[in-house]
C-alpha cells in the first residue's frame, strides 16, 4: 500500500498543477507538429509502437473515451459530493461525461462523413486505378479494396481531448482531504492512479500517432478538434452558469478564467 501511496503522491503533484492544464495543451500542439514533421522529413523505422495491432493501440486507444468515462464517472462522484455533500451537483457536474460522450460522437460521425464524401474505392494502396462500382468504404473493403479519402485522425482528437478533459477534473484533487484509514481514501488513491496513468498513456499513444500514422493535415484537424473540444467546454462554457461547470474549488471563477488567458 505503501508504494501505492507514493505513486499517488507522484501523479497528484504531477497532473494538479495549474502549470499543467495551462500547457499540456500547447505541449501537445507542439508535439504533434514537431512529430509530423520527423515523419514527412525523416520517418522513424518501424516498430512494435507503429503496429497498428499493438497492445496500447487495440486494448486502450481504440476504447479510450469509454476508459475515460468509465475512470472519470466515480472520481467526479466521489470527489464532488466529498467536497459539496450535494447529490444534485454531483449530477450536475456527471453531466459534464454526457456533453464529452456526445463531443466524442458527433466528432468522429463527421470524421467518418468527411472520409466517405471526398474518398474512392482503389484496387490497391497504391492508388492506381479507381473502382467506380463501390460508392462506400464497407463495400470498397468487403470486396477487397482500397478506400482513400480525407481521414482526419481519430486518434489525435480523442487522445487530446481526453487527457486534458481528464487533468482538468484532477485539479478537485487540490480541495480534496481525506483520512488515510477511510475507505474513501483508498478509493480516490486507486482512482488518482488509474486515471494518472491512463493520462500518460494518451499523451504517449498522441506522440506516437503524430510519430506514425496519418498525413500531416489530417493530424492538425484531429487535435484542433480536440483542442476546440477541450476549449469550448472548461474554458468557455463551464464557466457559466448554465453549464456542468467546473470542479468545485476554492480560488474563484475569475481567477479560473484568468488561467485560460495567459
Amino acid at each position: 500500500m505503501e508504494h501505492l501511496e507514493r505513486c499517488a503522491w507522484f501523479l497528484r503533484g504531477t497532473l494538479v498543477r495549474a502549470a499543467v492544464r495551462r500547457y499540456l495543451p500547447w505541449a501537445l500542439a507542439t508535439s504533434m507538429l514537431a512529430g509530423s514533421l520527423l515523419k514527412e522529413l525523416s520517418p522513424l523505422p518501424e516498430s512494435y509502437l507503429s503496429n497498428k495491432r499493438n497492445v496500447l493501440n487495440v486494448y486502450f486507444v481504440k476504447l479510450a473515451w469509454a476508459w475515460t468515462f468509465c475512470l472519470l464517472l466515480p472520481f467526479i462522484a466521489l470527489t464532488n459530493y466529498h467536497l459539496t455533500g450535494k447529490a444534485g451537483l454531483v449530477l450536475r457536474r456527471l453531466s459534464t461525461l454526457l456533453v464529452g460522450t456526445a463531443i466524442w460522437y458527433t466528432c468522429t460521425a463527421l470524421f467518418s462523413n468527411i472520409e466517405h464524401y471526398t474518398g474512392s474505392c482503389y484496387h490497391s494502396p497504391a492508388l492506381d486505378k479507381v473502382r467506380e462500382e463501390h460508392q462506400s468504404k464497407q463495400q470498397c473493403h468487403r470486396e477487397g479494396g482500397f478506400w482513400y479519402g480525407f481521414d482526419i485522425s481519430g486518434h489525435s482528437f480523442l487522445l487530446t481531448f481526453c487527457a486534458l478533459m481528464i487533468v482538468e477534473e484532477m485539479a478537485v484533487l487540490h480541495e480534496v482531504k481525506t483520512d488515510r484509514n477511510h475507505y474513501f481514501h483508498t478509493a480516490i488513491t486507486t482512482l488518482v492512479i488509474a486515471l494518472g496513468f491512463l493520462t500518460f498513456i494518451w499523451v504517449w499513444m498522441f506522440l506516437c500517432t503524430a510519430l506514425y500514422f496519418h498525413d500531416f493535415s489530417q493530424k492538425v484537424f484531429g487535435t484542433l478538434f480536440g483542442l476546440l473540444g477541450w476549449y469550448g467546454t472548461y474554458g468557455c462554457w463551464y464557466l457559466k452558469s448554465f453549464s456542468p461547470g467546473l470542479p468545485p474549488q476554492t480560488c474563484s471563477l475569475t481567477l479560473k478564467q484568468d488561467s485560460y488567458k495567459k
